[in-house]
């Protein structure tokens, strides 16, 4: 079944009795060409791409909870693209142009809404950083567009600009920035790939892997035992659990990273705000919430709930830029679980054992880049090389000395 206006219409007028399931729940089949462990957005996508770019037809996918129970349900819904690194921006580019043009591909209503997103700028210095950004972001082909503090008082009246210790003095502006609506993400993909005839199987734990002789051969799940030609892995913060489980040990750390909404306010901010002194980003949701967040946790966790401390350094640097949301009342928070690489960038690669391949370390950037990861990931997968715009996301590039350390901090995934 295709959605459209006049579907919407003809359902309204018989009682909405035309409608079917989204996708089938189907019994796992004994043996697959390419089982993807994670049913999360990077999971999904990759089986929507597999099966319609790249004509793959037997795929499972293979979800211990149900779709959406992971962090692509549980983030800030931002989507951007700028970066500054060579190994990172092209990629990113990638995913915001399909982002563009991803309602009508897989033909469900993800509420893409390109509002912008605004990096603002405190001190001199950072101000020369955010300009070597922008150049870098216009010759990877994206936009941007560098404003002083005067345009800012004229667009974001509300922002706090006599403010003594961090004082506005500009910003970056990526207009084609903006959120999506995360569970739509998911069901979208999900969807999709369940038309192509993905098998979407949920409630099903990966509890270890067949390896024979170098080579992986499949699964072993809390609903049997499962072959496969090729094994995906694409678990976010529990990858190196699930890697463990090959004998694998990744230069990987998982904390929490905590997200939070406010009750419904009037329209306010126009797009997503960042600060420029902290770590703090800000958007206002279509129910008129403002959904913000900042730091990940400072210690090593699996748990999807965070803690008081991070709460407190969160609504703090709201409140240096934008004081008046110190009246709105917090409605709800919730925590996802951040698989932190060793330089701040992902994994898209094959693993030194045959037939076993890798997705993961996306840290905060996870969201965003669900559809350029899907599409890497199935070209990986499809022809065993990497997509050009993925070629540095390799699993030995410590070993190599090939760090893309987009953020300069070394190596320490807390500061990423």
């Amino acid at each position: 079944m295709r959605y459209s206006a006049m579907r919407v219409l003809l359902e309204g007028l018989t009682g909405n009795r035309g409608w079917k399931p989204v996708w089938r729940d189907p019994e796992p089949k004994p043996q697959y060409d390419v089982v993807i462990v994670g049913g999360g957005g990077h999971g999904l996508a990759t089986a929507y791409y597999l099966a319609k770019q790249f004509g793959q037809q037997n795929i499972a996918v293979l979800e211990k909870g149900w779709i959406g129970s992971g962090n692509v349900g549980r983030n800030t819904t931002i989507i951007r693209s700028n970066y500054l690194l060579p190994g990172n921006e092209p990629f990113y580019e990638f995913s915001l142009k399909l982002w563009e043009g991803l309602e009508q591909d897989f033909n469900y209503n993800a509420m893409v809404s390109q509002r912008s997103i605004l990096n603002l700028i405190h001190s001199d210095p950072q101000r020369d950083a955010f300009a070597r950004r922008a150049n870098a972001m216009l010759l990877a082909g994206a936009d941007a567009e560098l404003v002083d503090a005067a345009q800012l008082r004229r667009e974001l009246p509300f922002l706090d600009f006599d403010n003594a210790r961090f004082p506005i003095r500009g910003g970056l502006f990526q207009r084609r920035g903006g959120t999506v609506r995360h569970d739509a993400v998911a069901w979208g993909y999900a969807r999709g790939a369940d038309s192509l005839g993905v098998d979407i199987i949920q409630n099903c734990e990966v509890t270890g892997f067949n390896i024979d002789n170098g080579i992986c051969r499949g699964v072993e799940t809390t609903r049997g035992n499962i072959r496969a030609g090729k094994t995906a892995v694409c678990v976010a913060g529990s990858s190196s659990r699930v890697m463990a489980l090959a004998g694998m040990r990744l230069p990987i750390e998982s904390h929490v990273l905590q997200a939070f909404v406010t009750e419904g306010l009037k329209p306010l901010l126009p797009g997503v705000i960042t600060f420029g002194a902290g770590h703090f980003y800000v958007s206002q949701s279509d129910k008129g919430g403002l959904v913000f967040g900042g730091d990940i946790d400072g210690y090593n966790s699996y748990a999807q709930r965070g803690n008081l401390p991070v709460v407190e350094d969160v609504c703090e640097g709201g409140m240096a830029i934008m004081p008046m949301i110190g009246r709105a009342r917090l409605l709800r928070s919730w925590g996802g679980i951040m698989d932190m690489s060793m330089d701040g960038s992902p994994f898209i690669d094959k693993t030194h054992i045959d037939g076993l391949y890798f997705n993961g370390g996306w840290c905060y950037g996870g969201f965003k880049a669900t559809p350029a990861s899907g599409y890497c990931y199935a070209h990986l997968l499809a022809k065993d090389t990497p997509h050009p715009t993925a070629t540095e996301y390799r699993l030995d590039r410590f070993a190599r000395g090939h760090l893309i350390d987009e953020k300069g901090q070394g190596a320490q995934p807390n500061l990423h």
